[in-house]
């Protein structure tokens, strides 16, 4: 079997020697780089499974490296940053991160995210176009797809999305979001269960990476298929509306 690979964008020598250590604890294949440019040439020849990602980098801003990330590659994505402000967090989350790091950070709690994002499978294809900011995840053909109505289907292995034939282009959490409300639907979710399901029992995302999440879900399924597919209820729940 072979390794996971990972893929490092720190221009700090000692965050960047703390995570490679972290990382080959985990029995990683580990590349590092420095800058924004170094980081895109690695990650499109290496194909890395994880990559952590600096916000703060000497040429171009961190979130903008994701959003060119999330354009080819289904690679999770983990921001460590030291810019800890709610926007910096909303933005990261946004543009397709799957977690987000202050520093400093512990070693360990590094590893319970990583090896939580690792145990989940990775079932996204680049974009052919290369103009989308998200992965479009592409179903098997040997899978049969769930119908969500009005025209709306998802494979219920991978979470590939369609609205009439055209591909919905999610990012791999969103994509887990979406299979594990379908799978419930109608009923809805609680929040909380809903973390559990998706991002693993060993470490439990907090309710705000859970609602940047569902949010970024629910504006792209509003903007394929022109209607709100998910509701908040009690405000505390996400409920799935399927459609006979």
């Amino acid at each position: 079997m072979s390794r996971h690979r990972a893929l490092v964008v720190d221009d700090d020598p000692d965050i960047a020697d703390l995570v490679v250590m972290v990382l080959e604890g985990l029995e990683m294949d580990v590349s590092v780089a420095t800058t924004g440019e170094e980081a895109l040439a690695l990650a499109r020849e290496r194909q890395p499974d994880l990559v952590t990602l600096d916000l703060t980098l000497p040429d171009v801003d961190g979130t903008e490296i994701c959003a060119q990330l999330r354009r080819f590659t289904d690679a999770y994505i983990v921001m460590i940053t030291g810019r800890d402000a709610e926007t910096d967090r909303l933005i990261g989350l946004e543009v397709g991160a799957d977690e987000y790091l202050a520093k400093p950070f512990s070693p360990r709690e590094l590893r319970a995210r990583a090896s939580a994002l690792l145990r989940r499978p990775r079932s996204g294809m680049r974009s052919q176009d290369g103009d989308d900011d998200s992965v479009v995840v592409v179903r098997s053909a040997d899978v049969a797809l769930t119908d969500l109505g009005d025209g709306l289907m998802i494979d219920p292995l991978t979470g590939a999305t369609r609205y009439h034939d055209e591909n919905v282009p999610l990012t791999p959490t969103e994509a887990k979001l979406l299979v594990t409300l379908t799978r419930h639907a109608p009923e809805p979710m609680e929040r909380g269960d809903l973390a559990i399901e998706v991002r693993g029992g060993d470490f439990i995302a907090s309710d705000f990476l859970i609602d940047v999440q569902v949010a970024g879900l629910r504006r792209k399924l509003r903007a394929a298929t022109g209607r709100d597919r998910l509701t908040v209820v009690r405000g505390t729940a996400y409920q799935l509306s399927v459609t006979s």
